[in-house]
């Protein structure tokens, strides 16, 4: 989780999810809509790899860049763990306070 996080945490690289999402496409595509060098997509693309959120296919002569979102799962699972959390904290919390109205209201 702690690599789709790190991979998620750049917004040039959620950018490419994004296009990726859309549908398969080639390394120099991907490149095209960013104002920056080859070198620095492909350390993208790679620490996304990494991450497990993107696969390369080969078709023919040309490699074709995918979208991948089994990864988002365990992030998505981890995340609704903590809007419980949080949901049960804060539910406490106002229930404290209607209580101290009330003891307000009725002594």
């Amino acid at each position: 989780m702690t690599d789709v996080l790190t991979a998620l945490s750049h917004p040039t690289r959620r950018a490419i999810i994004e296009l990726l999402m859309i549908k398969p496409t080639r390394f120099l595509d991907v490149a095209k809509p960013f104002n920056t060098a080859l070198n620095a997509i492909t350390k993208h693309l790679k620490m996304l790899e990494r991450a497990g959120l993107i696969q390369r296919e080969k078709r023919g002569r040309e490699v074709f860049l995918s979208f991948r979102g089994e990864p988002l799962k365990e992030v998505a699972q981890w995340v609704n763990g903590l809007e419980e959390y949080w949901n049960t904290k804060l539910d406490t919390f106002e229930q404290h306070f209607r209580d101290i109205k009330e003891k307000e209201e009725n002594p």
